[in-house]
């Protein structure tokens, strides 16, 4: 009889793990998404449209052996998941890969990518025709929507707001100073130490030209976009029927990945209380841990892959294809990358080679 592992969610890394166990195990990746979606190519979709549909990818030819439930889970424990529909998976193996949510455009707010396009073009109707753009927030996705629109737009007024003194405070001072620099030179206006008093008179994303009050001064603009605030999606836990949730709505791991208290269950991505930003890199190096434990296990053997945190930070953030800044962990310390570098790595094709590889649509 086969081993069975059921994977919850068919994002970076739940797609991972279920493509690596695929020859190993009957894997059934559930997931309510009628297609994969490269975030990380969000905001480069939301100023070009017709790039925008490289961020979708079907998962037809992801399994060859295993399949693909659009569904969501409803309720985990030890032996298996409750979908939404009422239908029942039991499993050798979970995997919790159920990732997070975070405000539109930098995440979707369908799980239907033909409505997702649509949206997309709609906001992006919006955007062209505002000349003065607020975004709300100046990590690393704030920084990443104002270099898009920075490169396709230079003549907009963009300007970024966050209450924080300081970009990106756990990276490299060349990092910033850099950032600084390339975001001067696109002509963004950054409000550092500065919050909104009130929320703009309209919704995000929509076309409105209004003046807000901040804890320095007003703002006036014709858009704005949040870029903050991230929610885990753990709701199939809330019963408790498998673990206790953090605080952060997170779960507690072991260095193998495994949820604390069961040799059978994993969870990978965004839903682990590892220490270290919550990153689509991230999540696919879990899947190759967990991975690789499960075909331990699956054989007969001890589970030894291990995932440690690295306490250097790692980024790499376009400012637009040509722009961006990065950082690695290096042997002496942080690793610096340049725009050129940055743009080689990520920012002239957002990794969509890879994910043609993934998904076998090349």
């Amino acid at each position: 009889m086969s081993t069975k592992v059921a994977v919850i969610g068919g994002g970076y890394g739940g797609s991972a793990l279920a493509k690596a166990l695929d020859e190993h195990a009957e894997v059934v990746l559930v997931d309510p998404k009628d297609a994969f979606v490269h975030s990380a190519g969000a905001l480069r979709a939301l100023v070009d449209p017709d790039w925008a549909p490289n961020m979708f990818f079907s998962y037809g030819k992801l399994l060859t052996r295993g399949s693909v439930v659009r569904d969501r889970a409803a309720s985990v424990d030890p032996e298996g998941v409750t979908l939404a529909s009422g239908t029942r998976l039991d499993a050798d193996y979970i995997v919790l890969a159920s990732g997070s949510r975070y405000p539109y455009p930098a995440k979707m707010d369908t799980d239907d990518h033909h409505e997702a396009l649509g949206r997309l073009r709609d906001t992006h109707t919006e955007l062209a025709g505002a000349e003065r753009v607020l975004i709300v927030g100046a990590g690393p996705v704030g920084l990443e929507l104002a270099g898009e629109i920075a490169s396709v737009w230079p003549g907009k007024a963009v300007t970024l707001l966050d209450p924080a003194e300081q970009l990106l405070p756990a990276f490299a001072d060349e990092v910033r100073e850099d950032l600084h620099r390339q975001l001067g030179e696109f002509g963004v206006e950054l409000r550092l130490g500065t919050s909104l008093t009130g929320q703009p008179p309209s919704e995000p994303g929509h076309a409105k030209t209004f003046t807000v009050a901040t804890t320095r001064g007003e703002v006036t603009a014709d858009i704005w976009f949040r870029a903050y605030g991230v929610d885990v999606n753990g709701d199939y836990l809330g019963d408790g029927r498998l673990t206790e949730r953090t605080p952060r709505g997170q779960v507690r791991v072991t260095e193998n990945l495994n949820v604390d208290g069961h040799a059978n269950v994993y969870a990978i991505g965004d839903i682990t209380d590892l220490a270290e930003a919550k990153m689509a890199g991230h999540a696919m190096q879990h899947a190759e841990i967990a991975a690789a434990n499960i075909t331990a296990q699956i054989k007969g053997e001890v589970p030894e892959a291990v995932y440690r945190p690295s306490p250097i930070p790692s980024v790499l953030l376009p400012l637009g294809p040509k722009a961006g800044v990065g950082q690695f962990p290096g042997e002496d310390g942080p690793l610096v990358l340049d725009a050129a570098t940055v743009s080689a790595y990520k920012g002239a094709d957002l990794f969509t080679g890879r994910f043609h590889d993934l998904f076998g649509t090349g």
